[in-house]
């Protein structure tokens, strides 16, 4: 017979926030249910966006590296993609890492309940199984982890045809003659370096000044001289204003009247929360603009639930669900958790080339009246980037006599270098105290060393 409780917690939703919650929660000894409505765990990131894209991109590398292949001395013909064989791939890749996660909660002891779960008042979840059985499950305490789904504008329907969201996008079987993005963030970005890779003609529409507007200004300008290189078109301070199929695909009429004709269109507008229909109002959670409204501990309006990832309304970034799941776990564990410095998580974008960042953007800094110092140190002068064949850029931003503030990079491969960046800025490290550190040779880890020493005032490789 089903055990209804009473847990100690019941997780809604097994996404990133909710499934390192509930991990987190079982180490510390409590009994817990975790309950999803999809057949995989691991919610968005790992079925639907950050797993998929990445083994998506590096299809894309794997191609551009193999048609330029002859600049390296060696000898490789490019025949094409074979949509099948990536998404096999891709498939894998989620598949194998759904199964190491599905086998880890299980070790842990926590109960996976499949099916549709809604609140049915402060301390209990109602969930229609696929069985189309009701179970009530009671707990001490609910964490609500039901992620987000892809936006559209007012009067624009995804059809799933021309029309598409990134959910669709991950399951074409073929690769789009053209295609127009809607959209300049992170997911617009990466599409568009796919498909550009896989051969397709695309136009990036974005309502900004810029690409990743929410970079710092160099860094979305490096992007965009790059994707200019690449062939990748864009449209910046545009909006879009309409779209109609046609026998061919799509046509999409922007502001000021100019009209970019497509075989689809992708909306890469954003995700909203998945707020609707889970029984929130019912059970007297605070709403704001969808959102679940939460304090700096992730606690809701009632007592007895906390909420954590896309569904409130912080960085809509795995990582940043993975620690509001265990802040909540810690904090209803009985440990003094530190609340989360939003500034202090890392960002990445994995197009060609990657733009990383950690900290604050030289306006923001400028906001919050910070006099600065700032260094850009080229990867022109690093012998690693030469080598893999690279252009960027590493900037670095600090408070006049005082710590690091921000650190923004684009190139190939950055973004494994700003874990670094995140201890530099979350232990509010001196630049001077950075230039000391050796970094290894040859490594582009050498160009954030390089910066730091520049700021220091005893610059090494730099020219001027």
């Amino acid at each position: 017979m089903a055990n209804n409780g009473p847990y100690d917690i019941v997780v809604l939703g097994a996404g990133s926030g909710g499934y390192a919650c509930a991990l987190r929660a079982a180490e510390l000894g409590r009994s817990v249910a975790l309950v999803e409505r999809d057949e995989s765990l691991g919610g968005t990131c790992l079925n639907r966006g950050c797993i998929p894209t990445k083994a998506l991109l590096h299809a894309a590398e794997v191609a551009d590296q193999t048609r330029e292949a002859e600049r390296f001395g060696v000898k490789a013909v490019f025949e094409g993609i074979d949509v099948a064989g990536v998404n096999a791939y891709k498939d894998k890749v989620v598949s194998t890492t759904v199964k190491g996660l599905t086998g880890l909660i299980k070790s842990r002891g926590i109960e996976v309940v499949h099916g549709e779960g809604r609140l049915a008042g402060p301390t209990t979840v109602e969930v229609r199984t696929p069985a189309g059985e009701t179970r009530a499950l009671e707990a001490q305490h609910i964490v609500l982890g039901t992620g987000s789904a892809p936006k559209s504008l007012p009067g624009l329907e995804i059809d799933g045809e021309r029309v598409i969201s990134s959910d669709h996008a991950l399951r074409l079987e073929h690769v789009p003659g053209s295609v127009v993005i809607l959209g300049g963030g992170v997911i617009g970005v990466e599409f568009a370096s796919v498909w550009r890779s896989f051969g397709a003609e695309v136009t990036i529409v974005e309502a900004l000044p810029h690409l990743l507007p929410l970079e710092e200004e160099s860094s979305s300008k490096r992007l965009e001289r790059a994707f200019r290189k690449r062939g990748i078109k864009f449209e910046l301070g545009t909006r879009f204003e309409s779209a109609k199929t046609t026998q061919g695909g799509i046509s999409v009429t922007l502001e000021g009247g100019k009209v970019v004709d497509a075989e689809l269109l992708l909306v890469a507008v954003g995700r909203g929360p998945v707020s609707d229909g889970i029984g929130l109002a019912e059970a007297g959670v605070e709403l704001e603009r969808g959102y679940v409204k939460v304090d700096e501990y992730c606690r809701t309006s009632v007592p007895t639930i906390s909420a954590v990832g896309d569904l409130v309304a912080t960085p809509q970034l795995a990582h940043v669900g993975f620690a509001e799941g265990i802040l909540v776990a810690e904090r209803l564990g009985g440990l003094a958790p530190a609340p989360i410095d939003y500034d202090g998580v890392p960002r990445i974008t994995y197009s060609d080339p990657e733009v990383a960042s950690v900290g604050i953007t030289s306006a923001v800094a400028r906001e919050r009246g910070y006099e600065i110092n700032e260094v850009t140190y080229d990867l022109a002068g690093n012998p690693k980037s030469k080598i893999l064949g690279t252009q960027g850029e590493v900037k670095v931003i600090a408070a006049v006599d005082g710590p690091v503030l921000g650190l923004h990079m684009v190139g190939a491969r950055v973004g494994e270098l700003i874990a670094e960046g995140q201890l530099i800025y979350n232990w509010e490290a001196l630049p001077s105290e950075v230039a000391q550190l050796i970094h290894p040779h040859p490594t582009q880890s050498e160009a954030v060393g390089e910066a730091h020493l520049a700021l220091a005032g005893k610059p090494l490789h730099v020219h001027g």
